[in-house]
């Protein structure tokens, strides 16, 4: 028997991603695009637009939105929402700041037993 928990992981140096560009990260639960705005807001959703699954990662980053690549689908960093007319969203992933590195909230399935105490 499992249970999800969650699992925090060092993913890299915020000067590694560029002001309005993106990095991408292989998890267990695929790829995640981590985005970072001009005024250094971090956002991460899965590199996989709605549409026709163009990676995100690749698009062109507008304040708290990024463009698809393939068919310029907008999504909305903060919510993963598509911007209408357009309709659709893309899973979020929670991102932190920890001084300079960028970590990346990832589920990790672990046996029941190890998350019961002990008796």
């Amino acid at each position: 028997m499992t249970r999800d928990t969650d699992f925090w992981s060092d993913v890299g140096a915020l000067e590694d991603i560029p002001r309005q560009g993106a990095r991408r990260v292989a998890t267990a639960a695929g790829e995640i695009a981590i985005f970072r705005t001009l005024d250094d807001r971090l956002f991460a959703v899965r590199n996989s637009c709605p549409h026709r699954h163009g990676p995100l990662s690749e698009g062109i980053v507008h304040g708290a939105r990024v463009t698809c690549p393939l068919h310029n689908w907008v999504i909305d960093l903060e919510s993963g929402e598509v911007v209408g007319p357009d309709e659709g969203c893309v899973p979020r992933h929670m991102v932190e700041l920890r001084g300079a590195r960028v970590f990346l909230r990832q589920p990790v399935a672990v046996p029941a037993a190890v998350l019961e105490p002990a008796e």
